[in-house]
């Protein structure tokens, strides 16, 4: 496509104000690398810090929540604080990475390369090959790992826990002045850092343990922290415009507070809230249609909910309204032990750790949005609960429960669409696309029988890596690839451009038909067929494609679990259990990847159709039977 079409399209779908904008924060970065000297003009002073006591923290009934553990949990808990201590940290809840003992805050332990820490922040460029994906330096930073020391010391009452935060607080404030080095070149970063680093200062304050050198310690960090955000929110409001957002909003409110800046404080939320309103959808959709992202803002908002006694200010309720369903669109979404399509961009984030369930679980965050909004449960007492103990839930054995039952879903502002039976679960994507999308998956079929996620996403695995970009892709979804075509386009790292189109959409009870329209010369119809009886859940799936001209095509099915070939398709098993059968003509298999967590990767089995447009049109059928 010539760079005239491109800069249409991006024209049309971003807005001439986002163009406009983004070439001015283009444009400041240049000159702040030419002439250091103006970073001054956009620097915003601050008053003193004179409060640090936003947190209201029950430390007595986390740590007997705690003790009241399983061992396998207390012992795993310990572990993981006690390999902290030492700068070994579980990065995206996910692999064990080294950061040194003292921890080096500006290393990559993957490349083992690290970025300069008497630069200036604009110096250091965000993709670098040698030195690897910045968000591996930059997760030590965020010191959610902080959590691991404040829940082991409320389990055992080692002070060992103090002193590992104690020494790594310090040390980080030592070595990370404003605003030099990789650490201070995300607002973002700076409100999670932030944040955590309060509430974890908080617990050990409580208990009775902090000096005077954690305080001027953590009023350095909420000092630097705030001025980032300020000096930066341009790029976070008018460019960027998603998570960050949220996130850096989170930290302005914090910092404002903090610092008494009652003008900024009532800034922050009139700001939060018309933020809520453009980036959650009326369904509960998230804009960024990624549901890690999605747990991402809620978590912040979680947040933002618990300090609102300190700080005298409270979203809207048609905010609330908002997160309430959003909330609820995850808890429609989930397996029985919590778990959801791994749908969309999925950057590891985690940020608030603080139970004991797993990274894939999202039962800690809707069980406590949904409390703090509701004053109600949803799901029966569980180990999910310690996340409402840490933002402000208190009697929380006096909650009421309120079960609500899960049924198939449309969330057509958002662009999904769910068939449930008593053991499946398909949900299938068809964005109308208002905002910027990063994974091709228009049409992607995503098939859980029971908690088996059987026909996948591939995930992201990481946003700078030659793999991870081809996990954006069509193929990497299950959907049609036109060979040689993607489904929409793209411009460097993250700007998707000729948006895929949603063309017609009927759904019944058991019937889903949609279209995708690409500007890169092809349709798609997808009509899926849901037949049940006594014995068999099948889907019929008929895909039709139209194209421009004569195009070869493969139709793709991800699955994690065993496949092999029987007499009239494929069958895909978990060690004795047959899980459903894939039949069709010519059906072949092949390897691929998968990334559950980021920067980590395994190998899949991909099962595959692969056809050629007559007259410009082909056409497909693949039914897919499972057990009722």
């Amino acid at each position: 496509m010539s760079k005239g079409k491109m800069i249409k399209s991006v024209l049309s779908e971003y807005g001439i104000s986002w163009v406009a904008n983004r070439s001015l924060y283009s444009l400041k970065l240049k000159c702040l690398n030419k002439f250091s000297f103006i970073e001054n003009i956009f620097e915003h002073s601050i008053n003193p810090i004179k409060r640090l006591d936003i947190f209201d923290i029950d430390t007595k009934a986390i740590s007997n929540f705690l003790m009241a553990m399983e061992e396998k949990d207390k012992n795993e808990l310990i572990q993981n604080a006690d390999l902290a201590m030492s700068g070994k940290i579980k990065a995206f809840s996910s692999i064990l990475l080294d950061y040194r003992n003292p921890m080096r805050w500006n290393y990559n332990p993957i490349t083992q390369e690290s970025t300069p820490m008497d630069y200036k922040w604009y110096r250091i460029a965000d993709f670098d090959n040698k030195r690897g994906d910045i968000k591996v330096i930059w997760e030590a930073s965020r010191f959610s790992h902080f959590y691991l020391f404040s829940r082991a010391y409320l389990l055992t009452k080692n002070r060992k826990y103090y002193e590992a935060f104690h020494t790594q607080l310090c040390e980080w404030v030592k070595k990370n002045p404003y605003s030099y080095g990789a650490n201070y070149k995300c607002g973002q970063e700076c409100s999670i850092r932030l944040v955590n680093t309060l509430i974890n200062y908080t617990v050990f304050l409580i208990e009775g343990l902090v000096d005077d050198e954690d305080t001027e310690a953590i009023k350095q960090i909420v000092e630097g922290s705030y001025k980032k955000v300020l000096s930066n929110f341009f790029y976070a409001d008018k460019c960027v415009k998603n998570n960050h957002t949220i996130s850096e909003l989170l930290g302005m409110i914090i910092g404002a507070w903090c610092c008494g800046d009652q003008k900024q404080l009532l800034y922050g939320y009139q700001k939060m809230n018309k933020v809520i309103e453009e980036q959650f959808f009326d369904d509960g959709g998230y804009r960024q249609y990624s549901f890690n992202y999605q747990r991402l803002v809620l978590q912040d908002i979680e947040c933002l909910l618990s300090i609102s006694s300190r700080t005298g200010y409270d979203i809207s309720e048609t905010s609330k309204n908002k997160v309430l369903k959003s909330a609820l669109m995850l808890y429609q979404m989930q397996t029985k032990d919590g778990n959801i399509p791994n749908y969309g961009s999925n950057d590891g984030a985690l940020i608030f750790p603080v139970t004991s369930c797993s990274y894939t679980d999202y039962r800690p965050i809707v069980q406590c949005i949904y409390a703090l909004l509701e004053q109600k449960k949803l799901y029966e007492s569980g180990i999910y609960d310690e996340e409402l103990l840490w933002f402000g839930i208190k009697g929380m054995k006096e909650l009421s429960l309120n079960y609500i039952p899960k049924y198939s879903m449309n969330y057509s502002d958002i662009g999904l669409y769910q068939f449930r039976t008593k053991r499946n679960n398909l949900v299938i994507v068809l964005n109308n696309l208002k905002t910027r999308p990063a994974h091709y998956d228009q049409l992607h079929l995503d098939l859980w029988i029971g908690n088996k996620n059987v026909l996948c996403d591939s995930g992201t695995y990481s946003y700078v890596d030659n793999i991870g970009r081809e996990l954006t892709k069509t193929i990497a979804h299950n959907t049609v690839k036109i060979l040689g075509k993607e489904q929409m386009n793209k411009h460097g790292a993250f700007l998707v451009y000729n948006w895929m189109e949603r063309g017609t959409l009927h759904i019944s009870d058991n019937y889903f038909e949609g279209t995708a329209i690409s500007a890169n010369g092809y349709i798609h119809t997808r009509k899926i067929e849901i037949k049940e009886n006594n014995e068999k859940i099948v889907y019929e799936v008929l895909d039709t494609i139209l194209t421009d001209q004569e195009e070869e095509f493969e139709i793709v099915f991800h699955t994690p679990y065993i496949v092999r070939e029987i007499k009239d398709g494929i069958e895909i098993s978990d060690l004795n259990e047959e899980l459903c059968v894939l039949r069709g003509n010519n059906l072949f298999i092949t390897e691929c990847y998968r990334s559950v967590y980021y920067m980590k990767k395994e190998k899949i089995k991909c099962i595959c159709f692969r056809g050629r447009t007559k007259n410009r049109k082909g056409i497909s059928k693949i039914t897919i039977e499972t057990r009722r």
